[in-house]
């Protein structure tokens, strides 16, 4: 099986130049067509000599992933992109237009076997991991596509990143290398739904990013309902991880939290969860539930949404809601992915 070129690290591009016979500079030239040039072709790479190039054919590949569709909101700016994997695989990314810059949203695996209820990405169960030069290509893909350079990354798409652990965690030191593509840490957000054990690996990494947990109730037994995780992992032991992970990252904790109409909406809910996060230097994410036709639930109205916000203020909660972006094109995490494939039979 030919390696991927654009998932390796800078020295396992050394080892592998030096084992092809070439001297180890070259590479760092390689590296740069593909992290700084975000070059697509070995054939391409005019840095190095012929003879390597056709080496390198022979033992690796640079793995795109190739635009399959591409839709635009007439709401906002919001881009949705389907992917077309080498396997014929579907995945979806989102590149979001703020004032601060461009954000993408990208996918970590084609599916997900988390099963939360309200999700999309996870009915379909899980496919496979993505590899990490498909998840760099993701994003240089919609770079090149949008003639600019993104500002943030966030994992958040189809997928459960700490369940893709060695893979996210090369990617994120890929993506962050200062002699590649050199995106801070600090303009990465994971988002997890609350692989405890994973949580404090992430922590002894040392890449900072932006911890966000799906938390969606602040009661186990309601949290199990529509969550499946929370029968291994309880809300206290998620907290632990994440008070671990703010003294070792310096990173402020987000926690996501959908709104559902009857389910996690009510006063009393906003009370408890204003009681859970005590000292932890943390921000909550108040999401209006985005329904599919496989849950049956619904948002609350605006109104309502925000007299929730109030009483989380109220109770020292630092609370935002999450703009609803690109609604019009499918543009929550596995809406539109599920879409396609059921219509065409992919």
């Amino acid at each position: 099986m030919k390696i991927e070129l654009n998932g390796l690290s800078l020295k396992e591009l050394e080892d592998l130049v030096v084992e092809l016979g070439d001297k180890k500079f070259r590479a760092q030239q390689i590296f740069n067509y593909i992290h700084k040039n975000k070059g697509t072709s070995i054939e391409d790479i005019q840095t190095i000599s012929k003879e390597l190039r056709s080496k390198l054919n022979e033992v690796s590949f640079i793995n795109n992933v190739k635009i399959y569709e591409k839709y635009q909101s007439e709401i906002d700016d919001t881009k949705k992109y389907l992917y077309l994997l080498n396997d014929g695989n579907i995945i979806e990314a989102v590149a979001m237009e703020y004032k601060h810059g461009t954000s993408i949203c990208i996918s970590t695996q084609v599916g997900c076997r988390m099963n939360c209820s309200f999700c999309a990405s996870t009915k379909d169960g899980l496919i496979r991991n993505l590899t990490p030069a498909e998840m760099i290509s993701e994003i240089y893909t919609i770079e090149r596509d949008l003639d600019k350079n993104i500002s943030n990354i966030v994992l958040m798409g189809s997928g459960e990143p700490l369940d893709n652990y060695d893979n996210v965690v090369k990617f994120l030191k890929l993506i962050n290398d200062e002699k590649g593509r050199n995106i801070s840490a600090r303009s990465i957000t994971l988002s997890t739904c609350g692989v405890v054990p994973k949580i404090y690996d992430l922590a002894d990494e040392d890449i900072p990013v932006t911890l966000a947990i799906s938390l969606h109730s602040a009661y186990d037994e309601k949290r199990k309902e529509i969550m499946p995780i929370s029968k291994k992992y309880s809300i206290d032991e998620i907290l632990e991880a994440c008070r671990y992970y703010n003294g070792k990252a310096n990173r402020r904790i987000t926690f996501e939290y959908t709104l559902i109409e009857g389910i996690n909406d009510s006063m009393e809910d906003a009370k408890k969860l204003a009681s859970l996060f005590g000292d932890l230097e943390s921000h909550l994410n108040l999401i209006p539930l985005n329904p599919i036709k496989e849950y049956k639930q619904i948002n609350p109205s605006d109104s309502h949404i925000a007299k929730f916000k109030k009483q989380l203020e109220k109770l020292g909660v630092k609370t935002t809601v999450r703009r609803e972006m690109g609604r019009d094109i499918s543009a929550s995490c596995g809406q539109l992915r599920r879409s396609i494939i059921e219509n065409n039979n992919i």
